[in-house]
């Protein structure tokens, strides 16, 4: 079990983590936030394959106004099936692997661990498929991930997308462990 806490908004993130050897992880999870403009939960499963790659991820939101659900699951031809309970809906957000949760800080772990970024000095911009919260809007956008530096207990990744740009530190499984103005591990 894995704890965030959110840094200048109060929300709180726990999960549920099973890795594997190989870029294998399981995660169920649910995110908080109660403050005065966002006042939501949601929870998470996802699963990702042995190359890394997220396999399938189901969200559920709630707001004080109504619930909402949506599934992601990529197909064997790199296709992504959308559903928001009425049915799939076939995406190819620009060949994207990975799948980021807004305001879900173990989302930046897949691709973090996929490419070895803790462990090995690289660079890489990816299409990522972007889940907004509490909406569950989903859309193709594209994240730059590039080694900072490399320690035994603890490597430091900066990440860039928009005009959004952070180094987050992360544990030797590549799990976040400080991403500052964000959340930080508790």
């Amino acid at each position: 079990m894995i704890t965030w806490q959110g840094l200048h908004e109060p929300r709180l993130e726990q999960v549920r983590l099973l890795l594997s050897n190989d870029q294998r992880l399981r995660a169920t999870g649910r995110l908080v936030a109660a403050g005065p403009e966002e006042q939501f939960n949601a929870s998470f499963e996802v699963s990702v394959g042995e190359s890394g790659q997220v396999n399938r991820l189901l969200l559920r939101t709630a707001t004080v106004l109504e619930e909402r659900q949506c599934s992601l699951s990529r197909t064997e031809d790199g296709a992504w099936l959308v559903d928001h309970g009425q049915g799939s809906k076939r995406e190819t957000f620009n060949g994207a692997l990975d799948v980021d949760v807004q305001f879900a800080v173990l989302f930046n772990a897949i691709p973090i661990r996929r490419l070895g970024l803790h462990r090995e000095a690289s660079e890489h911009t990816l299409p990522v498929v972007r889940v907004s919260l509490p909406d569950l809007s989903v859309r193709a956008v594209t994240h730059t991930y590039k080694t900072v530096s490399v320690g035994d207990d603890v490597s430091v990744v900066r990440f860039k997308s928009g005009g959004f740009d952070q180094n987050i530190k992360v544990d030797a499984n590549g799990l976040v462990v400080d991403y500052p103005l964000i959340s930080k591990r508790i």
